[in-house]
């Protein structure tokens, strides 16, 4: 990364889960230290198991969720040992990227 952009490196981490786990996540993003968080309801995609719709059946907890959070390097260890313990249970993905912010303020 071109340090003249004045960019600060981060960690983004997106979730994939059923609806019914969508506050599972969001509160290890809370215990991970994020100040805030992106949710996708009714997201529709091809996995492992085939198609999954994004529309509504009778609830919100019948569709997938995505959930993004960016987080301080520091924080990601925490996150991960919990969404991993999730995931090894419960159906989903999780994908970890570097990334980087315009405004490292907003997510400390």
């Amino acid at each position: 990364m071109d340090e003249r952009w004045g960019l600060t490196p981060m960690v983004k981490v997106e979730v994939v889960v059923s609806g019914e786990d969508a506050q599972v996540v969001t509160d290890l993003f809370s215990t991970a230290g994020a100040v805030g968080f992106t949710a996708v309801a009714n997201v529709s995609g091809v996995g492992h198991g085939g198609a999954h719709q994004g529309r509504l059946a009778f609830n919100d907890r019948n569709a997938l969720a995505l959930l993004m959070v960016v987080l301080p390097p520091a924080g990601v260890d925490r996150l991960l040992d919990g969404l991993r313990s999730l995931l090894a249970e419960r159906p989903g993905v999780l994908f970890v990227s570097d990334t980087y912010v315009s405004r490292p303020e907003y997510f400390r």
